[in-house]
């Protein structure tokens, strides 16, 4: 079920609270809920799903802020990542709109997010992934915004070590070094290197992440970073001869 389906309205907002809760307000009534019929909807999964999606808004629009100036590139990134159906764009730029008006504040919607998963959780990993895919979308991530990044990966449950893996992964530093992109050392024994890359490939699953909360409209760039993954895990098995 597509995410943009469900109802939009006072009543989500007020039972999300927070900021997030305040944006969903926003677009109340706006959205058709198409499965109204549909009585298998999970509700709870369903309103964490809509909060989710919110707040990717909000933070997505911050983020192309950080720098200053929101640029084009940056809007059509962001579409790149999200898909929205053509009924339902004006109400997310309606959205947008209101929550890029200032970089101020985006520590709340990060914070409210991070509430909903576990710290360092797959799904917010993916959340980061698309930030990422928008600060780089003028061609370079500007100071302001990695320390917008840093900050929202801390909240999310990320250390240094951590971020600087999800950079190479989604930005190439570090020449794309496969080490970094399973969140190994270049010395570790090709057991662990192999475990590693088992727990990412059954954490970044796509059916996995949809279970765990990740909206339908993100899963082209989760079926992307398997793809990474599995590309890292070729170049080292060739490079030290795994079977």
């Amino acid at each position: 079920m597509s995410i943009w389906g469900k109802i939009i309205g006072g009543a989500a907002g007020f039972a999300i609270g927070g900021p997030i809760g305040a944006l969903l307000g926003v677009v109340g009534g706006h959205a058709i809920d198409r499965y109204a019929d549909d009585q298998t909807i999970d509700e709870e999964a369903a309103t964490k799903k809509i909060a989710f999606t919110i707040g990717v808004i909000a933070l997505g629009a911050k983020m192309a802020k950080a720098d200053g100036v929101v640029t084009r590139d940056e809007i059509s990134a962001f579409r790149d990542v999200f898909s929205v159906p053509p009924e339902e764009i004006k109400n997310v730029g309606r959205v947008w709109d209101m929550a890029r008006q200032t970089s101020d504040g985006f520590e709340a919607y990060a914070h409210q997010i991070a509430r909903l998963f576990n710290p360092g959780s797959p799904v917010l990993e993916e959340l980061i992934g698309s930030l990422f895919h928008i600060a780089r979308a003028d061609g370079v991530i500007h100071e302001n915004e990695e320390i917008y990044l840093r900050r929202v990966a801390e909240i999310f449950g990320f250390d240094d070590v951590a971020f600087d893996r999800l950079r190479t992964i989604y930005v190439g530093d570090n020449g794309d070094d496969p080490y970094s992109v399973l969140g190994v050392d270049h010395a570790a024994s090709d057991e662990e290197i192999r475990a590693a890359y088992r727990r990412l490939i059954r954490e970044h699953h796509p059916d996995r992440l949809i279970a765990q909360g990740l909206p339908d409209e993100l899963i082209s760039k989760a079926t992307g970073r398997m793809a990474a993954l599995n590309g890292a895990w070729d170049r080292i098995k060739k490079a030290r001869n795994i079977s």
